[in-house]
């Protein structure tokens, strides 16, 4: 049986960029916890400097969160205990050391579906490590992509009827209904999911003139100002207690791509001023240039002594489904 679904990988690697294959068609549902790497590689490999690596690229701790998290867990699985069930993760990193060139493939629905598997190959340790250092990014995007739309597909097996929100900004966007609009004022929407006060996980949704958000080094400031300013004003504590974003934590910038429009990503720290309460925020603000404005989607989580990754990448997921109408 290994041996089968070793040369089944092998046939369906080759055949990865042939539409017509039609041996897709019949592959098993992909399985496994969100965020979570099987790492096919050698137990040798795995605990020498090859495996260190690994652990350094996707086990790096988040951007934005008050303690350190990892980007994805993994499991290490070897090469030869690589069938059945073990096979059907949805994100797989396959370590290939051998007489073959140092090459990075990144395939779609190898042995389930869906499932995206990068394949690093080298015929040295060190060919091995300079492809997961020159791929990373590349690999990471398509590891996080794929679990995106997995959480997107669990989300919409019931979604929040949000389509009041929907008309006034204009936009469709995938909301779980577990969430309920807590406010609802002009262009601006504050959804929430309670549980049982222990924990929130918060979306705002708004809408700013394109002038607010300067492009260059500024932006990043804009950003900050930006969401100071509608907390402040639109999410008010009593006695004068309001959120802004944490002085002390600098929050991280890209620019990334949501409905096929520039947009910025902001992460950092949020807190109550006046009163000890913070946590974690994702703000993604998307360039509306038909609409002379900046559509903005802002996430934040306040789960105290809690794991934080999880429910900022369901946040995450949910605002990456925004389309513009």
């Amino acid at each position: 049986m290994r041996a089968l679904y070793s040369i089944l990988f092998c046939v369906l690697l080759l055949a990865c960029g042939d539409k017509k294959d039609d041996s897709k068609l019949y592959l098993p549902a992909s399985s496994g916890n969100l965020n979570t790497i099987s790492v096919v590689v050698d137990n040798i490999l795995w605990e020498d400097s090859v495996g260190e690596n690994i652990r350094n690229i996707f086990a790096a701790p988040i951007n934005g969160l008050p303690t350190n998290e990892p980007m994805f867990n993994m499991k290490q699985i070897p090469p030869q205990v690589f069938d059945g069930f073990a096979a059907r993760n949805r994100i797989v990193l396959k370590i290939e050391k051998g007489e073959t060139e140092a090459s990075t493939k990144i395939v779609n629905d190898v042995l389930a579906k869906p499932q995206t598997v990068a394949v690093i190959s080298g015929k040295t340790n060190q060919d091995i490590i300079a492809q997961l250092k020159e791929n990373k990014a590349k690999i990471i995007d398509a590891f996080n992509k794929e679990e995106v739309q997995e959480k997107l597909r669990l989300i919409n097996k019931s979604l929040l009827a949000d389509e009041a929100v929907e008309n006034k900004l204009g936009i469709t966007i995938d909301i779980a209904s577990a969430y309920k609009v807590s406010k609802a004022e002009d262009n601006f929407f504050w959804i929430r999911k309670n549980f049982n006060n222990s924990k929130t996980i918060d979306l705002m949704l708004y809408e700013v003139p394109i002038e607010t958000i300067s492009k260059g080094d500024s932006t990043v400031v804009d950003i900050v100002k930006m969401r100071n300013q509608i907390t402040k004003t639109k999410i008010p504590g009593e006695d004068g207690i309001y959120m802004a974003v944490e002085d002390a934590y600098a929050p991280s910038m890209f620019k990334t791509i949501i409905d096929n429009k520039p947009a910025y990503e902001v992460r950092g720290l949020w807190e109550m001023k006046g009163y000890t309460m913070g946590g974690p925020f994702i703000t993604y603000a998307i360039e509306d240039k038909i609409n002379n404005r900046y559509l903005v989607a802002d996430g934040y989580v306040y789960a105290p002594s809690l794991d934080k990754r999880d429910h900022v990448f369901e946040l995450e997921a949910m605002i990456k489904s925004i389309t513009i109408k």
